[in-house]
């Protein structure tokens, strides 16, 4: 097995972990909890990007990553919003984990009716931006269980203490606008994947028709 697909599947290993980690048995508690589980996070989403320039550069697309690489974001992205919504279930809402479930469905829907036709539909920056949306809010969202805020400097709750420090960062108001404005990402980006499917759809059945047309044409030609 080549390296980029060692890495997704590493990715895939990592959400029953993952799971675990954010559940009440969870073997560590308090803060450890917090920065274990979002570091393990963000040291999986970083392997999403990394596999597939690993494998266009090395030569080394593969079926079987073609398969997983898919399988594994989703499998990702999904658990941990669901896993979130018990975890901090004052900024993660069902609703918002039904919407991108949904989101990661219809795309995967549409990829399969793509492919079946014989066409690829590109990720757009719009979708790019989204990934990172996700991995801002859930990493947010997992420290706003045990900080409101982080300050920095002498005396401040990241050095253990209780003072105000330096400076200020507002987790909780980070967590909730990075979570909202995901939502509202992911349904522009669905919307936008979909316009992008059709009017490949639009192409196709254009271009079939078309062909049939001046095939017609070719078989009647000849006999005028």
């Amino acid at each position: 097995m080549n390296l980029p697909n060692s890495m997704t599947l590493s990715r895939i290993a990592v959400v029953p972990l993952l799971i675990w980690l954010l559940s009440a048995s969870s073997p560590l508690h308090g803060h450890a909890q917090e920065w274990v589980a979002s570091l393990l996070f963000i040291a999986a989403s970083v392997t999403d990007g990394l596999d597939g320039y690993l494998a266009r550069r090395r030569g080394q697309i593969t079926t079987m990553g073609m398969l997983l690489d898919p399988l594994a974001d989703k499998l990702l992205v999904c658990s941990a919003y669901v896993v979130l919504v018990a975890f901090d279930p004052a900024v993660v809402k069902p609703w918002i984990a039904v919407i991108v479930i949904g989101r990661e469905f219809l795309v995967s829907g549409l990829r399969s009716i793509a492919a079946n036709e014989g066409f690829t539909i590109d990720a757009s920056d719009i979708g790019k931006l989204k990934t990172v949306i996700q991995i801002v809010s859930v990493v947010a969202c997992i420290f706003d269980r045990g900080y409101t805020e982080w300050t920095f400097g002498p005396g401040s709750n990241l050095m253990g203490g209780n003072g105000p420090g330096w400076f200020m960062l507002p987790v909780h108001w980070i967590a909730v606008a990075a979570i909202y404005w995901m939502t509202v990402v992911s349904i522009i980006s669905a919307v936008d994947y979909f316009a992008a499917f059709w009017s490949k759809v639009d192409q196709t059945a254009k271009n079939a028709r078309a062909a049939k047309v001046l095939s017609r044409r070719g078989v009647v030609g000849p006999g005028l």
